[in-house]
């Protein structure tokens, strides 16, 4: 597609970018469906992350609402679509935050929703879904074991299976978040975005290619879970046998194709940060920010920590993705 773009006022001329399976007039469209409670997070400048940082650190706080994640952006579409659709039950596998934004979603609509989860996922995450009444099942082993067994209550019960970052929605959920950067008169040169799955980091992407295309998308992901940035790298599907992090919001080993391909579209950068960086940031977002995140909402500023010279005077923003966190780790952490 041939689009001609402004940002802040000044023309940037037209760019050339190929073919998603995001569309900006769908994102635009949704937030006429999501619930105004996820819409509109705050996006404030903190001067003392900026101050030790080295650069000007906007937060863009998507952990400000009902399910403490951007994940019900996403889910709202989902749970829309359901009920337009004559469907009244959905399945998911999550690593806590998509099955507690779509409990959520599904149950102001009537729509009965089953969970798949690992029985190692932050018990915090797990008790807020059977708090909506979701019908939650655990598995002895990590997402993607969870994902097989939600394939397999889709095809034996016959319901609609949501997989993150595969189904649309939840790709283009995420990406009002980046209308809202745009739309926020705020200047910034870089946005940091968690990479898991890929639905934010695509939907995010999408939105600031077409409409600020001269600012650069760099995804983050730990160290212990690379799967989708090697994947990136290499512009091929590249799993991995095992992912060890304490960002468990992030930590896929078998990354999607389609996501993959839309991803190599709209990212500048997909970068890997230690485990020590990412508590180094959960501490900093409490002392500076005032913020308690879980540590895949922490992954901005540890990239920030580890590659001070590339950030350096720069207008950086940092999507504060989530901040269900399991507090007996995190007093850890922040010891």
């Amino acid at each position: 597609m041939n689009i001609a773009v402004r940002w802040m006022g000044t023309p940037l001329g037209s760019v050339v970018m190929r073919q998603t399976r995001l569309e900006l007039e769908r994102i635009r469209a949704a937030r006429g469906v999501i619930d105004p409670v996820f819409l509109g997070s705050p996006l404030f400048e903190s001067g003392a992350l900026g101050a030790r940082l080295g650069c000007t650190v906007q937060v863009k706080l998507e952990m400000a609402n009902p399910v403490r994640s951007f994940k019900g952006r996403g889910t709202e579409l989902v749970a829309d679509g359901l009920v337009r659709g004559g469907e009244r039950r959905v399945v998911c596998a999550s690593a806590g935050n998509l099955g507690l934004a779509l409990a959520w979603s599904a149950r102001r609509r009537g729509v009965e929703v089953a969970v798949v989860a690992s029985r190692f996922a932050p018990e915090v995450k797990l008790d807020g879904i059977r708090a909506l009444g979701a019908r939650l099942e655990l598995v002895d082993g990590d997402h993607e074991l969870a994902r097989e067994r939600a394939v397999g209550i889709a095809q034996y019960d016959g319901i609609r299976l949501l997989e993150d970052s595969l189904d649309i929605e939840t790709c283009e959920g995420a990406g009002t978040i980046g209308l809202e950067l745009v739309e926020s008169g705020v200047a910034f040169d870089v946005v940091l975005v968690a990479l898991g799955g890929g639905a934010m980091a695509t939907g995010i992407g999408q939105v600031l290619k077409e409409l600020a295309p001269g600012v650069e998308v760099v995804c983050v992901q730990p160290e212990g879970a690379p799967a989708m940035t090697r994947s990136w790298r290499e512009r091929r599907v590249v799993s991995t046998e095992s992912a060890k992090t304490i960002a468990d919001g992030v930590a896929g080993r078998f990354p999607i194709a389609e996501v993959l391909s839309d991803l190599l579209v709209v990212a500048d950068d997909a970068v890997l940060v230690r485990e020590e960086s990412i508590v180094e940031g959960v501490r900093m977002m409490l002392h500076d920010a005032g913020l308690v995140v879980e540590p895949s909402a922490a992954l901005g500023i540890a990239a920030m920590l580890e590659d001070p010279e590339r950030f350096a005077g720069r207008r950086v923003v940092t999507v504060v993705c989530g901040g269900n966190v399991d507090m007996d780790s995190y007093y850890r952490w922040i010891a």
